[in-house]
C-alpha cells in the first residue's frame, strides 16, 4: 500500500557503504562511490518529468497514458542504468540500520504466500542481522519508506516532482530476494512510477476493477482474470500505472535480488476530494452570515423527503 507522507528531512550524514565482508548477503562486488552522471535534467520541474519519461514527450504521456493505461519505458541508454543503480542499493541498508530505524515506521518485512501477505516484522528497533536473515532465509522482502530522507538525489527528485505535480509525492524502496514475492494482487489510491534499480522484476498488470480508484484494495485471484500486461523490468527501466489498476510483482529466478523505488503522488486530488474540501468551507462561513441558512428545516422533512415517509 502507498501512503503519501512528507517527513522532515534527516540531518543524517549521507549513507557510507561499508566493506563487502559487512554488507547483507548475498554478497556482492563493493559499488565504488565514483561520480555517476545524471540522465535527468535539474534546471525545473518540468525538464526534470520530461527527463523521467524520456524518450516520451509530456504531451503524448498526458494525452494517452496519464490515468488511462500502463506505459513500459525501456532503456538503452548507458547512463540510466548505473545512475538509477546510484540512487540506492541493497547495499545501502547495512549503513542505515545505525539510523535507529524502526519496523513499521520505517522498514515492512513482508512476503506473499499463496496469494497472502504475511507480516515478518519485528518490535523495536532494526537490526541488520535479524534483517538479513529475514532477506536471506525467509525470502523476504524489505520495504523502506521514504528513502529521500537520507538520499540527497532521491529529495532533489521529489522536490521538482512535487511543484510539477503541485502536489505531494512519496516514495518506496522495495528489495526482494529472487524467486519471492512481497505483496498480493493489490491496486492502490496514487499514480505509479517505477524505477528499476537492480536485478529484474517481473510485473503483472490487470485491468482495473475499480477506475480511479480513491483507497487501497487487496483483490482475489477469482476477480482479477488474466493480466493485460506481463511486463519485465530491467534496471533503468521505467513503469507507470494508473490509481486502481491491479498488480503484482515478483523476483525470477538466477539474477539476483531486485530493487526498484516507487515514486506515487496524486493521492486525493480528484475533483470530488476538492469539493468535499471546499463546500462544507463555504457553506460554514456563509451560514455565519446568513440566518436563514442557520434557520431548522421544516417539521419531518428528512423523513419525507429522503426516506418516503408520509
Amino acid at each position: 500500500m502507498f501512503q503519501i507522507k512528507m517527513p522532515k528531512r534527516s540531518k543524517e550524514k549521507p549513507v557510507k557503504r561499508r566493506s563487502s565482508e559487512e554488507e547483507l548477503l548475498p554478497k556482492q562486488s563493493r559499488v565504488e562511490h565514483s561520480p555517476t552522471r545524471s540522465p535527468l535534467s535539474f534546471l525545473s520541474p518540468s525538464s526534470l518529468f520530461e527527463s523521467l519519461i524520456q524518450p516520451m514527450g509530456p504531451e503524448q504521456f498526458f494525452s494517452e497514458y496519464w490515468e488511462k493505461k500502463p506505459l513500459h519505458l525501456q532503456r538503452s541508454d548507458p547512463t540510466t542504468a548505473p545512475y538509477y543503480q546510484s540512487l540506492f542499493q541493497l547495499s545501502d541498508l547495512q549503513s542505515l540500520c545505525s539510523n535507529d530505524l524502526e519496523y513499521y515506521t520505517d522498514v515492512n518485512v513482508v512476503r506473499c504466500i499463496n496469494g497472502k501477505k504475511k507480516d515478518l516484522n519485528k518490535q523495536g528497533k532494526v537490526k541488520s542481522s535479524v534483517l538479513n536473515k529475514s532477506f536471506t532465509q525467509n525470502k523476504a522482502t524489505i520495504q523502506f519508506h521514504q528513502p529521500q530522507r537520507f538520499k540527497d538525489e532521491l529529495w532533489k527528485i521529489q522536490e521538482k516532482l512535487e511543484c510539477f505535480f503541485g502536489g505531494l509525492v512519496g516514495s518506496n524502496v522495495y528489495i526482494t530476494p529472487q524467486e519471492s514475492q512481497g505483496l498480493p494482487a493489490h491496486y492502490d489510491d496514487v499514480e505509479v512510477f517505477i524505477l528499476q534499480l537492480e536485478g529484474q522484476k517481473n510485473w503483472l498488470l490487470y485491468n482495473p476493477t475499480v477506475p480511479l480508484a480513491a483507497e487501497y484494495c487487496v483483490e482475489s485471484e477469482e476477480r482479477i482474470g488474466s493480466p493485460s500486461h506481463e511486463i519485465t523490468l530491467k534496471a533503468g527501466d521505467l513503469l507507470y500505472f494508473p490509481r486502481g489498476t491491479i498488480h503484482q510483482a515478483s523476483t525470477p529466478a538466477g539474477g539476483g535480488h531486485s530493487t526498484h523505488l516507487t515514486l506515487s503522488t496524486y493521492q486525493r486530488m480528484s475533483w470530488g476530494d476538492l469539493l468535499l474540501d471546499v463546500f462544507p468551507s463555504v457553506l460554514s462561513d456563509r451560514s455565519k452570515r446568513e440566518v436563514s441558512l442557520r434557520g431548522g428545516m421544516p417539521r419531518r422533512f428528512l423523513l419525507v423527503k429522503l426516506m418516503g415517509f408520509r
